[in-house]
């Protein structure tokens, strides 16, 4: 553990963090299950799906939970299978 008051904080405040971005990376590969699954199954809410990943994607990407290289590559992957199952 940490001597200095201020370090023990950072690393407390670090494992707030970690968890907290932890939780929000399996929440995106919930979403991206959800879509294929949607996609598969030919339902017509897939759509309604893919907007609500494009949202959640943007979102991790602009707190820097993932890079956004790495969400634009995941939205254009789910768009391609939305068009090719259409």
């Amino acid at each position: 553990m940490a001597n200095i008051k201020s370090a023990a904080k950072r690393a407390q405040i670090g494992e707030r963090n970690r968890l907290q971005n932890k939780s929000v990376k399996t929440g995106l590969k919930t979403i991206e299950k959800k879509l294929n699954t949607a996609v598969e199954a030919n339902d017509e809410a897939s759509n309604q799906i893919l907007t609500q990943a494009v949202k959640s994607f943007d979102k991790a990407a602009s707190k820097g939970i993932i890079s956004k290289n790495a969400a634009n590559r995941k939205k254009s992957k789910m768009q391609k299978k939305i068009n090719a199952s259409a």
